[in-house]
């Protein structure tokens, strides 16, 4: 799931059966659950699993963990190494939820809109390749979706045994991007998916309908400003270099991945009105400075503010080179063309190889999303899909086609890339909520008669609810 083509929005095409890719994946062994045995037990049971540590919270047992994967799933005796994930148990008698960010972690308590829905477990995986999730040494090449996917399902395959109820997975982003993936691999695995503002760029070279998008989002004179603002940061070029330069020094900032500050400056001024729809709203537009009368320094804070200067520095890119990696070899990344910028940019939207080093070998698989695409149009089972009206992500949608089953695609009316259930309108949040229920075995009887009356079955926990909406990279070139 670049600050907004940028902070943060998540695959070979297999050979072989996906029932074969299963097989090779394996599953790591866990001792039977014996009855009055704690769960912390329980779960250090599992063959590779280890704690880093236990957090309290009201109501849950919280465990920060280590599992031992594969490096390699189709060669599982060459190598492993150490895959954070963290557990939120409410009852072995509940439903679990799998969550994927598509990147790091979070270590804080944290719950997800399907884990408050149906008041049930959560599990969530750090990606692969993300630190400190990574094998020492990397070899890139087992960067993918398909390892990845199989890293979900040894982690499935070995927490089953004790959470045996209904299993959904989610995520935003490239964390639904994730869910997605994972289903198309393993697709016995999930009782149902959630995917939220997952992209899916089908043909990499074919971006047309991000630049309709763009035409006609918002209003034009939201449009219309933060074009000017964009704008004129490339008139005033020189100057706003010289700012970002001073920063730059005074915060040991370097720039030896993207190439020079001026590359840097450029991709940071081009994520702006990207950045301003996946994360702001609207009404937000009051806030853009008029570009014809602010000053330099205007100009400079409104673009650091919107897209983060941060970002194509050395250190703002590394914590984020895994994503560039699939970005630049499966995932593809969005290209816009801008025609009011015509004439004042020097580098266009460059592709994911300028922000990843030089010393990883990148090259292009344009088979990958088309296998998944086909995949979700065809064979889609209980996958729900929730989009914003006004996140550019939503430009490219999966659609499930003829010949799935029970699954849909929604879009949040005036909603950014936070898009969620609750953000739909009245009938399509209640199918929504009525169906996550009924995938999790939990739906109320009044529910399965009226999904009119489905509501989450736990009260809002301004901590354990609390929406941490990153500022992650964006997937684009």
């Amino acid at each position: 799931m670049r600050k907004a083509l940028r902070w943060l929005l998540s695959l070979v095409v297999l050979i072989g059966t996906v029932s074969a890719a299963g097989a090779t994946a394996g599953a790591a062994t866990a001792a039977e659950p014996t009855a009055g045995t704690d769960i912390k037990d329980q779960i250090l049971a599992i063959e590779g699993m280890s704690l880093i540590e236990e957090k309290p919270y009201p109501g849950y047992r919280y465990f920060v963990l280590n599992y031992t994967q594969p490096v390699d799933h189709r060669h599982p005796g060459k190598g492993t190494f150490k895959q954070r994930i963290t557990l939120l148990h409410k009852d072995t008698s509940r439903p679990t939820v799998f969550f994927t960010s598509g990147y790091n972690v979070s270590t804080t308590p944290r719950r997800s809109e399907p884990t408050a829905i149906i008041d049930g477990n959560q599990v969530s995986l750090e990606y692969r390749f993300f630190t400190p999730s990574r094998p020492d040494p990397a070899n890139w090449s087992k960067l993918d979706i398909w390892q990845a996917a199989s890293d979900q399902h040894r982690v499935f395959k070995a927490l089953k045994k004790i959470y045996t109820k209904k299993w959904l997975a989610t995520g935003a982003s490239k964390g639904g991007m994730t869910a997605t993936y994972f289903e198309r691999h393993y697709p016995r695995d999930m009782d149902g998916v959630v995917a939220y503002v997952a992209p899916n760029d089908v043909v990499n070279k074919e971006d047309s309908a991000y630049d309709r998008f763009f035409e006609n989002v918002g209003t034009k004179e939201c449009r219309d400003k933060l074009n000017a603002v964009q704008r004129e940061a490339l008139v005033r070029r020189e100057p706003l270099e010289a700012k970002y330069q001073a920063a730059a020094t005074a915060e040991g900032h370097t720039f030896k991945t993207v190439g020079n500050l001026d590359k840097a400056y450029e991709a940071v001024v081009l994520d702006y009105v990207w950045a301003f729809w996946q994360y702001s709203k609207l009404a937000d537009c009051g806030s853009i400075p008029a570009a014809a009368t602010a000053s330099d320094q205007e100009i400079y804070d409104s673009v650091d503010a919107i897209s983060g200067f941060s970002a194509y520095t050395d250190q703002g890119l590394e914590t984020y080179t895994p994503y560039y990696y699939q970005a630049g070899t499966e995932l593809g990344s969005p290209d816009i063309k801008q025609p009011h910028l015509n004439g004042l940019t020097r580098y266009g939207y460059q592709p994911p190889r300028n922000f990843v080093p030089r010393d990883i070998p990148m090259r292009f698989k344009p088979w990958v999303m088309r296998d998944v695409d086909t995949w979700v149009r065809h064979n889609a089972n209980q996958m729900l899909f929730v989009y914003g009206q006004n996140d550019p992500w939503g430009a490219e949608q999966f659609r499930p086609g003829r010949g799935t089953h029970d699954s849909h695609v929604y879009v949040a009316p005036g909603a950014n890339h936070g898009a969620n259930v609750a953000a739909l309108v009245p009938d399509q949040k209640a199918a929504a909520t009525a169906a996550i229920l009924k995938w999790a075995g939990v739906a109320p009887a009044a529910v399965q008669q009226d999904e009119a009356k489905a509501k989450p079955l736990t009260r809002y926990d301004a901590k354990l609810d609390k929406r941490d909406i990153e500022r992650e990279p964006a997937l684009r070139p």
